[in-house]
């Protein structure tokens, strides 16, 4: 038996090969409290791979106590120090991220590819946390008055915590806690129930790397962790990525608790095309956006803002596209789409697509049909026609490989029509004009914008988030943002009056 498999094996316990996960505390695997489970299902064949446990208050109580007592010592352990452990897990990460990324695909559904992305870009955010020495400088001037000095620093605030979704297990846990734990606080994390397994693998290699017990916790379960985290005394802040009411729950909750809160929810993002834009690279690029990891990101586009003649020439090239396109399971190599998380999400999905037709849509292809044949919680890609701005589809988060069309007759109408969103995540235009390109951005509303790039995610060392309802909060994620959001600012002004009996 391999290193790889031992150490799995060692930190869950399988019954009839169904593994059961088990929590991290204090630098150990532990059973939860919990005496209720979720199924961990694969969505490409509805195999039953784990069980995870619903945790309970108990639990995180636990996880509470152990990283408010490793923070005494670790805040106190030199920031250089601090980070040689990330530097050692970016090595174990790098090393074992084929088999990261296979897990990911497994409990997931989205292709190789696109988790060994996910996995990528996870190790990018630890090898930014690994400049906190830069990232946590302070500031200093003397003289701000006669023989007065004053200097900031930035201080840790203790324990902290995130509750991530399942649609990136590897990526998304990565936006926080390395930030966070390389600022000096300790941290406890809730991946999703859907999708615990990833991060079991990760935990385990962050245990390699010699991370000190309590620093990082894990806490499996659902709104019972979640409420706990949200609302204990001995939590400086939460983070959070998921659905838009989720968010704003986590948020009022955690904020009324006297907690800093940064919680990125739902999106609805618009892709304008101009006529002056390359169809073939726009038609691709838009294509990848709304139907990559089977449409389950939050930064997927959505609706397509065709202006003026480019929207014919664009529709048919975009249906030659997506008649291309093959859904299977994300392990095989010719599989470009996944399967959904779950016959719930995809019962969802399948309600929208159909309420664009009951709504006076049309459906040039319907993602619906032809899955019979595919044992697992799959959808083929969607073409929708005609959409409006009142339509269902064109309003809610769909989270699905669906695509939509609408011509409009104006550039302003088409930022108009995006900025009427009650969404602020991205937004994404494609032209070959530098002047369409400056007006878009400085009139759109959306945070994270896109020029010819179909999905704008900022790299680990630029922030990260949305606007108006894709975000809660005032310290966005990533990078320096993450360095304000983990640490306080302590100023200290000074004056020493001249002792003259020493010189």
């Amino acid at each position: 038996m391999s290193n790889e498999k031992t150490a799995t094996m060692n930190t869950s316990k399988k019954t009839n090969n169904i593994q059961l996960v088990k929590n991290y505390i204090n630098g150990k695997w532990i059973d939860s409290l919990g005496t209720n489970s979720v199924n961990v299902i694969n969505p490409a064949n509805k195999e039953l791979i784990a069980k995870c446990p619903l945790g309970t208050k108990e639990d995180v109580n636990s996880a509470i106590a152990a990283a408010k007592e490793a923070y005494k010592s670790w805040r106190q352990t030199p920031v250089i120090d601090r980070v040689q452990i990330l530097f050692k897990l970016k090595t174990l990460l790098e090393k074992h991220s084929d088999e990261l990324a296979k897990l990911c695909t497994t409990e997931n559904g989205k292709t190789l590819i696109e988790s060994r992305g996910d996995v990528k870009r996870g190790i990018q955010m630890v090898e930014t946390a690994c400049g906190m020495p830069t990232l946590l400088m302070g500031k200093s001037l003397e003289d701000i008055a006669s023989g007065i000095d004053c200097h900031a620093i930035r201080r840790p605030l203790g324990v902290f915590a995130a509750i991530t979704p399942f649609n990136f297990p590897p990526m998304v846990p990565f936006w926080f806690w390395p930030f966070a734990v390389a600022s000096g606080n300790t941290f406890i994390l809730k991946p999703s129930e859907r999708v615990p397994l990833t991060q079991v693998r990760v935990f385990e290699l962050i245990e390699e790397a010699g991370m000190p017990k309590g620093v990082i916790n894990l806490v499996n379960g659902g709104k019972e962790v979640v409420n706990s985290l949200c609302s204990h005394p001995d939590i400086a802040g939460v983070s959070f990525v998921g659905s838009t009411p989720v968010a704003k729950y986590v948020y009022q909750t955690a904020t009324s608790h006297g907690k800093r809160v940064q919680a990125l929810g739902g999106a609805k993002n618009f892709m304008v095309v101009l006529p002056d834009a390359n169809i073939e690279l726009s038609v691709k690029t838009v294509f990848e956006s709304c139907t990559g990891c089977a449409g389950q990101r939050c930064l997927a586009g959505s609706v397509i803002l065709c202006v003026g003649d480019v929207y014919s020439k664009f529709q048919e090239e975009l249906i030659k596209k997506a008649k291309e396109a093959v859904v299977g399971n994300g392990l095989e190599p010719a599989t470009n789409i996944g399967p959904i998380i779950s016959e719930e999400a995809r019962t969802r999905v399948k309600g929208l697509i159909q309420s664009a037709a009951d709504e006076g849509a049309k459906i040039l292809l319907d993602g619906r049909l032809g899955v019979e044949n595919l044992s697992g919680y799959f959808l083929k890609p969607t073409v929708i026609t005609e959409v409006k701005k009142d339509m269902r589809i064109a309003k809610e988060e769909v989270f699905g490989p669906v695509v939509c069309l609408s011509k409009v007759k104006t550039f302003d109408e088409a930022i108009e029509w995006l900025n009427s969103s009650e969404y602020g995540n991205t937004a994404s235009l494609f032209t070959s004009s530098g002047a369409a390109a400056r007006k878009f951005s400085y009139e759109v509303d959306p945070s994270m914008i896109g020029i010819n790039i179909g999905v704008p995610a900022p790299m680990a060392f630029f922030s990260f988030g949305g606007t108006k309802a894709s975000f809660f909060g005032d310290i966005k994620a990533h990078g320096q943002a993450s360095a304000d959001f983990y640490t306080d600012t302590k100023v200290t002004i000074e004056r020493w009056v001249k002792d003259s009996s020493i010189w």
